[in-house]
């Protein structure tokens, strides 16, 4: 199997082009090339010399993943359908926004957390992503040198695939890199409290909480995480460290019409996030196949906003975006498993 160049740090190169006998000021020539430079071939490095890249290409491939499909909603939002080995399918969302586009990306193929709500854990856990796959969802779709954001929010859990996460992120913020400033992304996760500190440590990106419920009991019911890492455990860690303006941390709070959109709700929340510089994204819930909560409302979802507001919690309603193509919920690519698994692909 030949070695992929896209998805590789700097210091992996270095260690490549050693064992390759190739100068060690190569290394940085062809990170230039992977993340620096709309090339799609090692032929296009042109400042490398023929032999080196005789050599490369015997020894390796470029990397880049073409796209299968896309659709496109009537907001705009595009939903990218990508390969992912073994005939499995991963999916990225362009959302564009007046000046801003912002990507989410997929982390793993399915998703092995099984919380009740997503449609993407029905899928089950099919495998990680590596580092190079998770940036292709930008590298090679039309607006990747238009995006402006990225959130980690895909397909799957981006903490249960810690190290490849880590290793985009360096590839995203490193000079030799993209470049990217922090702020300009974020990383989701259920609150895997041992790899959340990692994550804090070895990185500045911002921070996004699944939350849902206040209340431990219902929370484990949606979320079977909240077994192994309580949300008790997930706040005492996050109050361990300093957000301060350059660095956010939000709560992720999908809502259901009379299910955790209580007053009782509101007060609870008030009390667990009190001392916590951060805000609640409130998300209205679309009802799945097979799943038996509740779906939402705009005017429940809009009540329960005002009354976080007056307990002096940030809150915002994040906007519904690409319904028609299933756009939040991870069921596109499973569709396209099954009819490709049915079609004896």
């Amino acid at each position: 199997m030949p070695e992929i160049l896209y998805g590789k740090t700097l210091d992996e190169l270095k260690e490549w082009v050693k064992e390759l006998g190739m100068p060690g000021f190569t290394a940085g020539q062809i990170a230039d090339w992977l993340y620096k430079k709309d090339i799609h071939s090692i032929d296009e490095m042109s400042n490398l010399s023929k032999k080196n890249r005789e050599l490369l290409a015997s020894k390796a491939t470029f990397g880049l993943i073409p796209y299968t499909t896309v659709q496109e909603s009537t907001d705009g939002t595009k939903k990218y359908l990508f390969p992912a080995g073994n005939h499995k399918f991963i999916e990225a969302a362009m959302i564009p926004d007046k000046d801003r586009k912002t990507l989410c990306v997929s982390t793993q193929v399915g998703c092995k957390m099984g919380c009740l709500f997503c449609m993407t854990g029905k899928q089950g856990f099919q495998g990680n992503l590596s580092a190079g796959e998770i940036l292709n969802q930008m590298r090679s779709i039309p607006e990747g040198p238009e995006i402006s954001n990225i959130v980690y929010m895909g397909m799957g859990e981006p903490l249960d695939n810690l190290e490849a996460v880590m290793k985009s992120l360096e590839i995203l913020t490193a000079d030799w890199g993209y470049g990217w400033s922090p702020k300009r992304i974020t990383v989701s996760t259920i609150g895997i409290v041992p790899a959340m500190k990692q994550f804090l440590e070895r990185s500045d990106a911002h921070l996004a909480v699944s939350l849902h419920s206040p209340f431990d009991e219902e929370r484990k019911k949606l979320m079977p995480v909240q077994q192994v890492y309580p949300l008790k455990e997930v706040l005492s860690e996050i109050r361990s460290w300093d957000f301060g303006r350059q660095r956010r941390v939000s709560f992720e709070y999908i809502v259901f019409s009379g299910l955790n959109d209580t007053p009782a709700h509101v007060k609870e929340l008030a009390r667990i996030l009190d001392g916590i510089r951060c805000r609640i994204n409130l998300i209205r819930f679309h009802a799945i196949p097979d799943t038996p909560l509740p779906s939402s409302n705009d005017q429940s979802v809009l009540t329960m906003k005002e009354a976080l507001n007056k307990k002096n919690i940030l809150t915002t309603i994040r906007k519904s975006r690409g319904e028609d193509i299933y756009a939040a919920c991870g069921l596109l690519s499973t569709k396209e498993l099954v009819k490709r698994e049915n079609s004896d692909f």
